[in-house]
């Protein structure tokens, strides 16, 4: 049990590199007469940290996600629950929104330039974009759960959950913390961000949301026992004849997103979802966007691009979640 040597709460802070990014840990110890208990804990969580990133992980010729893809034919390939747990999440999302978003998408990213390295800033032959759409698409997935086994149905799928892996990575150290006995703490990997209890001044946690023309913070959610993810398309991006290309691409189009949504932030019970929520809705761009989140109740916050700057709006799950 993890405690602080004082009569107050202590904030505790681990943190690390895994899944190619950052991860930060902020724990409020209550307080007792037992020293701090760290390095077993750090221990756990960069062993499961490691392990996740071991199964997710596109830059790993020998992660689990790399061997599937590099498997030849259709067969069966036997995989760990966590690797059908995420699959599960990316097709639930994949459906809500209409293949918006989709964990077979990374092969048009690659082509368009925005994988692995440096952006190509080139335009693909129209040809090979519609060659890898056919093979794009949740369809061309099946799975089963026992034993866990996915196959495709054509030999050319990928799949790349870069999306949703680093939300899914929160939720699993935030339940290792939970199992630990903790009661109060924020994990973050990557940016994706979920918190239990309230901080160490008795107050919500609360996390900035960046401002996408690059201003600084742009405002801040209070967070308490919940999840919330930022999808935005201002840092990778090329302009070529005028135009921007982002590393937003539509899965359904095997193009970059074209309209003027800047970023989402969605709020939710889990990490996992709001990663991938906040993509797909960026995806879906501002107005398709907003309807899918009134009509589902996702709290979601949509910056725009306009004339004046930046327009910040709110769907009204998210505003009844800040309480504004």
């Amino acid at each position: 049990m993890l405690a602080a040597c004082g009569n107050e709460p202590e904030t505790l802070d681990l943190r690390g590199r895994t899944m190619g990014t950052s991860y930060s840990v902020r724990i409020v110890a209550p307080p007792g007469d037992s020293p701090v208990a760290l390095e077993a804990l750090r221990q756990r969580v960069a062993a499961r940290l490691e392990g996740l990133d071991s199964l997710f992980s596109t830059y790993r010729p020998d992660s689990e996600v790399s061997r599937f893809n590099a498997q030849p034919g259709v067969e069966w390939f036997g995989v760990s629950p966590d690797f059908l747990a995420v699959l599960e999440q990316s097709v639930s999302v994949s459906q809500l929104t209409g293949g918006a978003f989709d964990a077979t998408v990374g092969p048009l990213v690659v082509l368009w330039g925005f994988g692995a390295g440096e952006t190509s800033e080139r335009i693909p032959d129209p040809e090979e974009v519609g060659r890898l759409l056919q093979a794009t698409g949740s369809a061309h997935l099946q799975w089963r759960e026992s034993p866990p086994a996915v196959r495709r149905t054509r030999p050319d799928v990928r799949l790349d959950f870069s999306a949703v892996a680093k939300g899914y990575a929160v939720d699993r150290i935030w339940e290792l913390l939970s199992e630990a006995g903790l009661q109060a703490y924020l994990v973050e990997v990557g940016g994706e961000v979920r918190s239990r209890g309230r901080h160490a001044d008795g107050r919500d946690w609360s996390i900035g949301i960046e401002n996408p023309d690059g201003s600084g913070v742009a405002g801040a959610v209070p967070l308490r026992d919940a999840a919330v993810a930022t999808s935005g398309d201002y840092r990778n991006f090329f302009e070529h004849g005028g135009r921007r290309y982002s590393h937003v691409i539509d899965p359904r189009t095997g193009w970059p997103v074209a309209h003027n949504l800047a970023s989402v932030t969605v709020v939710s019970p889990t990490a996992a979802r709001a990663d991938a929520l906040a993509t797909a809705l960026l995806v879906l761009g501002p107005v398709a966007g907003m309807e899918l989140a009134e009509h589902e109740e996702i709290a979601a916050l949509l910056a725009v691009r306009a004339d004046e700057g930046i327009e910040v709006v709110r769907s009204s799950a998210y505003q009844a979640f800040i309480g504004d």
